[in-house]
C-alpha cells in the first residue's frame, strides 16, 4: 500500500485493510478526465465519513479527480468504464494535521492514506465567516473599536488572512488566521474605504478561539478612521458617463465549437475543460488536428500557484503574503459568471461542483464560459505593383473563469487561436486592500488613493504549470538568446547578431530568469519529430509578464515561496509534484516544492517534462485603482516553432463581413 507524503514529510500510514466499504452508484463510463460531479463528490465523502467519522467529526478539505496517467487516457475509448479515484484530504476539526489519500469510487473503500501530523489543511469558505464573527463578539475587539468611534458592531467588517510563518511565540502548532478590519458607513457602502488601522486579531481556526489582539495604538490617541465613501455600486450614483451605443456581438447562425460533455473542439483545435477546487480551470490534452493528423501539444495546463507581497513594515503589514491559490483555492472561489456581462456573445457555460467543509456537494452554476472573439487581422499583403490585396481576419476561442479572494477578482482567460497560438491572460481587478493616514501623510510604501485611504506596493505573482507533449511525450526544453559579437572580424559594420541556442538537459541548469538584454525566451521541442526543413518540431513559451520579486528569499514570507525566484523552471514529470509551493501551504516549512524536488537535479532532455513559468504584476497602486480597479493583465504565450511547415491560415478561406458597414 502506497502512502503518499508532502515534500518528504513523514507521516503515518493509517490502517485501513480492513475498512468498510460503502455502496457507490453504478459505473458510467465517464472520459477519465472528466471532474466529480455532485453525486461523485457525494458518495466519496460517504466512504470517508463512514471510515473515519465513527468516533469524531470530520472535514473535508478537497475532494477531487484523480486523474489517470497518460497511458491510461491514450488507451480509453467511449463507452469503456474506469475505476473513477479521488485524492481527497480531510482533517478533524479542533486541531491540526490532515489525512490525505486516493479512494475508489467504484470499488467504494479507501485505496491509500497518509496522516500527516503537521500538515494544515486550506482555510476553508465557511470558516471565513466564522472567523469574522469570533473576532466581532471578542469583548477587547470591541472595546478597541468603541475607542475609534465604533458603536455598531454589525457595520465592522473583518477579512481573514493566512497567517503564514513569522515565529511568533504562542503561535505555534496552530492553523491560525491573522485578519484585518474596516467598517461601513452604512449598508452596502464600500467599507474598504473605511480602514481600521492598527488593529489585527490572530484567531484559531480550529478551535476558533481569539488568540490575541494586536492594538498597535493602545495607550494612545488611534489614528482617525477615513469617513468620506467611495462607493461604486450603481445604486449610489445619480448620473453616469454615457456607456456609448448597443454593440452587439451576434453569430446568427451559431458558434464554430462543439461541446461533447467536456471535450471542446474549434477549428481544428480540441481539448478537455477540467476543473477542481484548488486550481480551478484545468486544459487538458491540448491538441491541434490538420489533414486529418491530430498532434498533441499540452496535456495539461493550469494555474497552480499564486502569492501576494504587500511591501510595508508598518504594524502588521508584513504578514501579508498570501497564497491565494494553495491557502484558499481558487475553484471553491469561482463565481457563477452572468451572460451579458461577464460573458458576451454566443456563450456555451459549464457549471462546477466542488465539496462543502462537510463534504456536501456544491454546484457553481456557469463557472466556466466557453465563446469565439473576433481577433482583428490574421494576415494580409498589398502587392504595389499588381494592386492586389489578399487579408484574412483571425478569430480566438475563449475559456475563461473568475474568482473572487476577499478584495480581489482573478479572471483566468484561455485562448486558442487559428493560428496555434495558445495564451493565458490573467485579468486582475477587484478592490485594493486599504490601509489608513493621516491625510497627505501615506508614507513611502503606499499611495493615498482618497484622502486617509492608501493602497500600498504590492506584487502578484503566479506559476503556471505546463505538463508539455509537442508531438509526443519526449521533449527537451532549449533556450533562446540572441547574441551581438563586438565590431570586428567577425562583426565589421557593427551590425551583426543571430540566435544562440543551448539545450537545458537538467533541473538546475533550468532554472532561469527572463533576460531582457538577449531577448530570451524558451521553446519546446520533440528531437524525434522533424519538420518540412528537417529541424525538431516545437513550441515557444514567450515570457510576456515576468516580475523582479522584492521579497527577499531567507525572510519568512519569501522562504515560503522559493518559486518566484525564476521565472523558468523544468521537471520530469512526478504524479505527485503538482505545486510549486508544496502540497500543503498554510503555514508551511521554508523550501518545499520546487527548490526541493529541483535539488536532486534530474535530467529533463528528450523524456516527459513540465514547465513552471512565473510571470504576474508589478503594482505600485495608483488613485485611478480606486475604489474599484480596472482591470489589469499579465500572462504569457506558447507560439509554434516550426510545429507548422508554413503558416497554418495561409489557406484560410476569405471572407468579408457583411454586417459591417459604414456610418
Amino acid at each position: 500500500m502506497a502512502a503518499a507524503q508532502d515534500d518528504g514529510a513523514t507521516g503515518a500510514v493509517m490502517d485501513i485493510d480492513d475498512a468498510p466499504a460503502a455502496t457507490v452508484t453504478e459505473k458510467r463510463a465517464k472520459h477519465p478526465l472528466e471532474p466529480l460531479d455532485g453525486a461523485e463528490i457525494a458518495a466519496a465523502a460517504a466512504i470517508l465519513t463512514r471510515i473515519y467519522a465513527a468516533s469524531e467529526p470530520l472535514r473535508f478539505e478537497r475532494l477531487e479527480i484523480k486523474e489517470p496517467a497518460k497511458d491510461v487516457v491514450a488507451r480509453w475509448r467511449p463507452g469503456v468504464a474506469l475505476d473513477r479515484e479521488v485524492r481527497f484530504v480531510v482533517f478533524r476539526p479542533g486541531r491540526i494535521g490532515v489525512i490525505q489519500g486516493v479512494l475508489s469510487l467504484d470499488q467504494g473503500k479507501i485505496i491509500e492514506a497518509t496522516e500527516l501530523p503537521e500538515a494544515r489543511p486550506m482555510i476553508m469558505l465557511e470558516e471565513f465567516l466564522e472567523i469574522e464573527q469570533v473576532v466581532k463578539s471578542d469583548p477587547a475587539f470591541i472595546a478597541a473599536c468603541k475607542r475609534r468611534g465604533i458603536e455598531d458592531m454589525e457595520l465592522v467588517c473583518v477579512d481573514p488572512w493566512s497567517a503564514g510563518n513569522f515565529g511568533v511565540p504562542g503561535e505555534e502548532g496552530r492553523r491560525l488566521s491573522h485578519t484585518f478590519a474596516w467598517v461601513r458607513n452604512g449598508e452596502f457602502d464600500n467599507f474598504y474605504a473605511h480602514p481600521i488601522e492598527g488593529l489585527n486579531a490572530v484567531v484559531d481556526v480550529d478551535t476558533l478561539e481569539m488568540l490575541r489582539l494586536d492594538d498597535y495604538y493602545e495607550g494612545k490617541e488611534p489614528l482617525p478612521i477615513p469617513r468620506a465613501e467611495s462607493n461604486y455600486e450603481a445604486q449610489f450614483f445619480k448620473d453616469f458617463k454615457p456607456a456609448g451605443k448597443p454593440l452587439d456581438i451576434v453569430q446568427p447562425e451559431g458558434a464554430s465549437f462543439t461541446v461533447d460533455g467536456t471535450r471542446l473542439g474549434w477549428l481544428g483545435w480540441d481539448v478537455r475543460v477540467g476543473f477542481n477546487s484548488r486550481e480551478g480551470l484545468i486544459l487538458h490534452d491540448i491538441g491541434y488536428t490538420e489533414n486529418g493528423r491530430r498532434r498533441p501539444i499540452c496535456w495539461r495546463a493550469s494555474l497552480t500557484e499564486m502569492v501576494v507581497p504587500y511591501g510595508s513594515p508598518q504594524h502588521a503589514h508584513h504578514r501579508k503574503n498570501v497564497f491565494d491559490i494553495g491557502e484558499y483555492g481558487l475553484g471553491k472561489l469561482a463565481n457563477s459568471l452572468k451572460l451579458g456581462c461577464d460573458c458576451l456573445g454566443a456563450i456555451h457555460y459549464m457549471d462546477a461542483w466542488v465539496n462543502g467543509i462537510d463534504g456536501t456537494p456544491v454546484r457553481i452554476e456557469n463557472a466556466i464560459c466557453i465563446h469565439e472573439e473576433d481577433f482583428g487581422i490574421g494576415w494580409k499583403h498589398w502587392d504595389f505593383r499588381t494592386e492586389r490585396t489578399e487579408i484574412r481576419r483571425q478569430r480566438r476561442l475563449v475559456v475563461s473563469s473568475i474568482s473572487t479572494v476577499g478584495n480581489y477578482e482573478y479572471a483566468s482567460y484561455w485562448y486558442l487561436y487559428q493560428t496555434g497560438m495558445i495564451e493565458f491572460e490573467m485579468k486582475a481587478t477587484g478592490i485594493v486592500n486599504t490601509v489608513a493616514c493621516k491625510p497627505g501623510e501615506p508614507g513611502k510604501h503606499g499611495v493615498e488613493v482618497a484622502p486617509g485611504v492608501v493602497g500600498q506596493i504590492h506584487q502578484h505573482l503566479f506559476c503556471a504549470r505546463l505538463d508539455m507533449v509537442v508531438d509526443g511525450p519526449a521533449n527537451t526544453v532549449v533556450e533562446c538568446n540572441a547574441k551581438a559579437p563586438p565590431i570586428g572580424p567577425e562583426n565589421p559594420m557593427g551590425n551583426v547578431f543571430f540566435e544562440e541556442q543551448t539545450v537545458l538537459a537538467t533541473e538546475s541548469a533550468a532554472k532561469r530568469r527572463f533576460d531582457p538584454s538577449t531577448m530570451r525566451y524558451w521553446k519546446v521541442v520533440n528531437p524525434s519529430v522533424t519538420n518540412a526543413v528537417g529541424k525538431p518540431t516545437g513550441y515557444k513559451l514567450e515570457p510576456t509578464h515576468t516580475v523582479t520579486p522584492f521579497t527577499d528569499p531567507e525572510g519568512p514570507s519569501g522562504s515560503r515561496a522559493g518559486f518566484i525566484y525564476n521565472h523558468l523552471w523544468v521537471t520530469p514529470f512526478a504524479e505527485d509534484e503538482r505545486y510549486p509551493a508544496g502540497e500543503f501551504v498554510n503555514h508551511s516549512a521554508p523550501g518545499l516544492g520546487l527548490p526541493a524536488w529541483t535539488a536532486a537535479d534530474r535530467a529533463i532532455e528528450n523524456t516527459d517534462i513540465v514547465l513552471w513559468h512565473v510571470f504576474g504584476l508589478h503594482h505600485p497602486v495608483r488613485p485611478e485603482d480606486f475604489p474599484v480597479q480596472n482591470c489589469v493583465t499579465c500572462g504569457f504565450k506558447l507560439l509554434p516553432t516550426g510545429f507548422f511547415d508554413q503558416n497554418p491560415i495561409i489557406d484560410l478561406e476569405p471572407g468579408r463581413n457583411k454586417a459591417s458597414c459604414c456610418v
